[in-house]
């Protein structure tokens, strides 16, 4: 009986040995897998393009508008076309613009050290009253210190040799101590120098920076001076 009972202790504790070493029969309930989520989180969207200026607006953002336009190559902007014809314009510039409504482009080209405009207006300014000559109300002159609006001309000028090659929308090129961006609100510019800018459109001009409206010289329709 001794022996019996020296076998059955030995074999419950072999049985004991391997259900706890081996871990075969652990009775512990497996941990659950946790369930797939989909994130709803939004993806970072791009920020907003920056508004045009309008009126009253801080020349720091005038300045900014125009800066955070694609950079346009200037070398591409030495030419004028006319009837099929070429001119090289050597150090000069020249583009096109849009307008700011349906009534066409601004054509403009560096002259004489400053910038020429040549657009159509809806509400143009009349002729000074002892005007002679051809009255050209869109003839917009930029030098800088002013902006001068309407011009007795009765040839074409600079713009003899035709226009310049399209800047598109969303591009500004610079020149000297300018630099101009093409919108669909019309066409910035701005000189350094004088921190002066102007949006040339065909609703008019808008002035930013040190410009002021000023009595407008003899033969010219509207003014605006530093």
């Amino acid at each position: 009986m001794r022996v019996a009972g020296l076998i059955a202790v030995a074999t419950l504790l072999a049985g004991c040995s391997q259900s706890v070493g081996g871990q075969a029969e652990s009775s512990s309930p497996a941990a659950p897998r946790p369930e797939a989520t989909t994130s709803t989180a939004a993806a970072p969207s791009s920020p907003p393009a920056a508004a045009a200026p309008g009126s009253g607006a801080s020349i720091d953002d005038v300045i900014r508008f125009i800066e955070d336009g694609a950079a346009a190559d200037a070398g591409a902007f030495h030419v004028t076309f006319r009837d099929g014809v070429t001119t090289r314009l050597g150090e000069d510039i020249a583009f096109t613009a849009p307008s700011g409504a349906p009534v066409g482009t601004t054509q403009c080209l560096t002259a004489a050290g400053g910038l020429t405009c040549l657009l159509d207006l809806t509400s143009p300014p009349p002729p000074p009253p002892d005007a002679e000559g051809v009255w050209k109300p869109g003839w917009v002159e930029f030098p800088g210190t002013e902006v001068r609006v309407g011009a007795l001309r009765g040839d074409p000028g600079p713009f003899v040799n035709g226009s310049g090659p399209e800047l598109p929308a969303g591009q500004s090129l610079a020149f000297g101590d300018d630099r101009c961006r093409s919108d669909d609100a019309g066409l910035y510019c701005v000189n350094y120098a004088h921190r002066a800018a102007v949006r040339i459109s065909a609703d008019g001009m808008v002035p930013f920076g040190c410009l002021q409206p000023a009595e407008p010289p003899a033969g010219v329709g509207a003014a605006f001076r530093c």
